[in-house]
């Protein structure tokens, strides 16, 4: 069985940062692409990040791009995402999501959501102004 789990959210001033962390396990981590995502209330689920099982490769939305880092301790079996200079309207949930032998393209729609097989319970992430 799969399981996902994340931590490290928390309650944050505007421009500060937070490292958020999520083990994956019943898998091996190395074969996992792995994401970020998050949801705000009254808004679809966005993805914010992801890397590669297969060569490391890491994308991310133009919002994020140059602020958040998504990096793997692959002895650690652990994920992380760096968020530096938060911003209130950054305050959701954020989820980890892992997908076996998948490749993401940084799309982060629908399709590409959808093979994210395994999920987390999230972590709430809330910036304040």
């Amino acid at each position: 069985q799969v399981q996902v789990a994340e931590s490290g959210g928390g309650l944050v001033q505007a421009g500060e940062s937070l490292r958020l962390s999520c083990t994956a396990s019943g898998l091996i981590f190395d074969d996992l692409t792995m994401g970020w995502f998050r949801q705000a209330p009254g808004k679809e689920r966005e993805g914010v990040s992801c890397i590669n099982w297969s060569d490391g490769s890491t994308y991310y939305p133009n919002s994020v791009k140059g602020r958040f880092t998504i990096s793997r301790d692959s002895a650690k079996k652990t994920l992380y995402l760096q968020m530096n200079s938060l911003k209130p309207e950054e305050t959701a949930m954020y989820y980890c999501s892992a997908a076996w032998h998948t490749y993401c393209s940084g799309s982060f729609d629908t399709k590409e959501q959808r093979q994210f097989a395994y999920w987390g319970q999230g972590t709430q992430v809330t910036v304040s102004s």
